[in-house]
């Protein structure tokens, strides 16, 4: 089975695309945060699992509101600083149905290396401004402290950060 699009390369629309994650503060808030800064490419092949997808993003782009949060997430304690830039997302396979699938692949982030499964579907497409554009959106669940993102305060019983991060890309994508 192929994805209903046609084949070859798709790039990311910065315009319409969104790569956030979710994180808990204090065991109970959601904290919402998104990195404006990425490349994604998806290669559509003769089926899906010929298919492959990669993504580039740049963590110093990250944006939760808060430019206080966004400096201390740009450090060392989070994402590395200027040490480890950007997170890396190379999928080892695809499989499922065309309109649901899971993105198998290697998550790289301050440069450690570990696989993940994102749960994806296809959106739709749709010709615009003389181009192909296709949606598509993808989520995963990583826990941090397995890439060394290990800071953390106590607040009374709680902690002040989650380890366990939603992450979440709603991508828009046309045909290069």
């Amino acid at each position: 089975m192929t994805l209903p699009i046609d084949k070859g390369t798709w790039t990311t629309d910065n315009a319409h695309t969104v790569v956030g994650f979710t994180a808990r503060h204090l065991g109970f808030t959601k904290v919402h945060g998104r990195f404006t800064d990425h490349d994604i490419k998806v290669n559509v092949g003769d089926t899906l699992e010929d298919s492959s997808v990669s993504a580039s993003i740049n963590l110093l782009s990250v944006e939760t509101g808060n430019a206080d949060r966004d400096g201390h997430l740009k450090s060392a304690d989070f994402f590395g600083g200027s040490d480890n830039p950007t997170m890396e997302f190379v999928s080892t396979s695809i499989k499922g149905s065309p309109e649901d699938f899971t993105i198998v692949g290697d998550l790289t982030i301050n440069g450690k290396t570990l696989p993940v499964e994102f749960a994806a579907a296809f959106e739709g497409a749709n010709e615009f401004m003389e181009a192909t554009h296709a949606a598509f959106e993808a989520s995963a669940e990583i826990n941090r402290t397995d890439w060394d993102i290990t800071w953390n305060m106590p607040v009374g019983e709680k902690l002040a950060v989650s380890e366990k991060i939603k992450v979440r890309l709603d991508t828009e994508l046309v045909k290069a």
